[in-house]
């Protein structure tokens, strides 16, 4: 929902410890040539480094000096930069967040990753964004695919795939203290120190903490949506030898979150409302080990443990997941480059139920199986390029589930590049839509039994299907600006809706009522199409702008008014000025249009921000 009425003015104070020891330089993009933006290398597409502008994807980057200049403090927000990403703020501590349509908290079609370890809730295969929080200083890159990513990362990379990717700790030595506050940001801090362990050991140790306000309610007053949440974590990075190196990185966090609920009740007048506190824990740890052959390929496996913890007046849930993941990259020749993997997890959860919210079992460990393989051949040298690969999954819910892709890539010459690819990606079952039970209301019925109207998980249900078609183009037509489109054709089969069944009784809890159950099952098919434009100019060598268009159409009519969940025109600009050699000015606008199903009329979000580099060690910056 858009936020009305309110000023941020959060007052933002960095310092970089000069007594400990200094900040490893870091690369100032806002001053990089187009080329230099253009030949970045990114990893998401194909599982190994090449240059953005020779994606066969579309990819968008936000680098750690875009995160600088916008001010921002939460990750959802720096998504917004991203064309052809809708992301919506449903409250103080909740977003909507996706690509290409499918909207909503619970959206399920949008895979996250941060340094390889994935993010989504086995509970309903989305994202618990309240629990995604970094240091940003520490993040290199956000690298956002738009499209199906199903083919190397697997089920749920349906609509897109987000791969958040933090700084090693060799680029992180000496210490670094923030802190702020505002209207709405009422307290934020942060504090890092990083050193070194030996001669080819580096670590890191940070902290992070931050109270954030109420959102404005419907009645005018503050709603019960505050904020909080305290972080910690570590990295170590060691070359053992010119040939090995390993990676050692945990976090854990334990936070507070508020919510006005709303829950069906079995008396009179079968509705509560009341202010709720979610406790949000978890932690994590990961290992890295990858290996540089004597031919030039390279292997990396990768192993960690993630548990995540959510309770509430309603839900208690834990879950613990084990993730095994090893992969090859070889050249096989100087036409044909071959990347391949293997992968294990287990998820094993632990609930508690109540009226409004239960699964049946109360716990369950599911086990994932998966291997991909793809092959990059070059046709033609610097100009035409085929790619294929193929996911094979098994899952404890569906079986066996194949994803194939092929990727098509042209560039005619240096300026301009053309490609298409085709992709079938899965939506696996989640625990909700196979086990879950969901009380969605409560009314009196025929000689004054009491009705609950229920959404019941289904033991059958089916994967979500989609057949993608997409076709891009990307071109630098004069030295200072380069352009960037994508358009796609997506075809759905056995989206998840709801059937009705019969009514039935029962006893417990009491009083007896009787149930009108609605069954999930595979019975949404249509099609969405639509096209994202990018566009960067470098007005001078101190200013720059960007700015980005987003056309989605959907078309579900077995789905009735989940078509209407995102908006169909999307528009932003952002503009960066270097005022003085240590004073910048980032203003931001942001267009969304209307939300017919929610009733969310169109609205323009502006932020502007000031940042002043006072010394080396220092940097004070505002916004609103």
């Amino acid at each position: 929902m858009p936020r009305t009425k309110q000023l941020y003015l959060p007052i933002r104070i960095a310092f970089l410890a000069a007594s400990l020891q200094a900040q490893s330089p870091t690369e100032d993009l806002s001053h990089a040539s187009l080329e230099t933006l253009m030949n970045m290398q990114v990893t998401s597409v194909s599982k190994k480094a090449e240059k953005l502008s020779q994606t066969a994807a579309a990819v968008f980057v936000i680098t750690q000096e875009d995160i600088r200049r916008s001010g921002l403090t939460s990750i959802p927000e720096i998504l917004r930069m991203v064309p052809g990403l809708s992301v919506a703020r449903v409250d103080s501590n909740k977003w909507a967040i996706t690509a290409r349509g499918f909207s909503g908290r619970f959206a399920n079609k949008l895979l996250v990753l941060i340094d390889g370890r994935t993010v989504y809730s086995p509970l309903f295969s989305g994202v618990w964004w309240d629990t995604q929080d970094l240091i940003l200083e520490d993040v290199e890159r956000i690298e956002v695919i738009r499209g199906p990513g199903g083919t190397l990362w697997g089920a749920n990379a349906v609509n897109g795939v987000i791969n958040i990717t933090t700084k090693r700790a060799e680029d992180t030595q000496g210490g670094l203290v923030t802190a702020g506050g505002g209207s709405e940001e009422r307290a934020f801090g942060s504090t890092r120190y990083g050193g070194k362990l030996g001669a080819k050991s580096f670590y890191r140790i940070s902290g992070k903490y931050f109270n954030r306000d109420a959102s404005p309610g419907w009645n005018g007053r503050d709603g019960a949506d505050s904020w909080s949440a305290l972080r910690g974590g570590f990295r170590v990075d060691t070359t053992l030898s010119d040939r090995n190196s390993l990676t050692l990185q945990g976090d854990v966090y334990r936070g507070d979150d508020g919510a006005t609920a709303i829950t069906a009740t079995l008396t009179p007048p079968f509705t509560r409302s009341f202010a709720n506190r979610t406790t949000v824990t978890g932690g994590n740890l990961l290992s890295r080990w990858t290996h540089v052959y004597a031919n030039g390929s390279d292997s990396a496996l990768q192993i960690y443990y993630d548990r995540t913890g959510r309770d509430d007046a309603s839900f208690q849930q834990g879950v613990n997941t084990f993730d095994v993941d090893w992969q090859h990259h070889i050249r096989l020749s100087h036409r044909q480059d071959l990347v391949w993997g293997l992968g294990y997890r287990v998820n094993a959860d632990d609930t508690r139920s109540s009226l409004g919210f239960a699964l049946s079992p109360d716990q369950r460990e599911t086990q994932l199986f998966s291997a991909f393989v793809q092959d990059e051949i070059t046709v033609i040298p610097d100009r035409l390029r085929v790619t294929l690969g193929v996911k094979l999954e098994h899952n404890a819910y569906t079986g066996f589930e194949p994803q194939p892709g092929v990727r098509l890539l042209w560039s005619p010459n240096d300026r301009n590049t053309v490609w298409a690819a085709v992709s079938h990606a899965v939506r696996t079952p989640s625990r909700v839509d196979s086990d879950g039970r969901i009380t969605v209301g409560a009314f009196r019925g025929t000689g004054g039994v009491v009705n609950l109207v229920t959404i019941l998980g289904n033991p059958g249900i089916q994967s979500e299907d989609l057949i993608a078609f997409e076709l891009g183009y990307r071109v630098q037509p004069v030295h200072r600006i380069f352009l960037d489109f994508a358009s796609f054709y997506n075809q759905f089969d056995g989206l998840r809706s709801q059937a009705k069944e019969a009514p039935f009784l029962e006893s417990s809890p009491a009083p007896p009522h009787v149930v009108l159950p609605l069954r999930f099952v595979n019975g949404g098919n249509g099609g969405s199409f639509g096209g994202e434009s990018a566009m960067t100019w470098d007005v001078t060598d101190r200013w720059q702008l960007t700015a980005g268009y987003t056309l989605l159409r959907i078309r579900l009519p077995a789905n009735g008014g989940a078509e209407q969940e995102s908006p169909e025109h999307q528009f932003q600009v952002r503009s960066g000025l270097k005022l003085t050699r240590n004073l910048e000015l980032e203003a931001d606008a942001y267009h969304v249009g209307q939300l017919y199903y929610q009733g969310v009329p169109a609205y323009t979000r502006v932020d502007a921000g000031l940042g002043w580099q006072v010394g080396e060690s220092m940097e004070l910056s505002c916004g609103l």
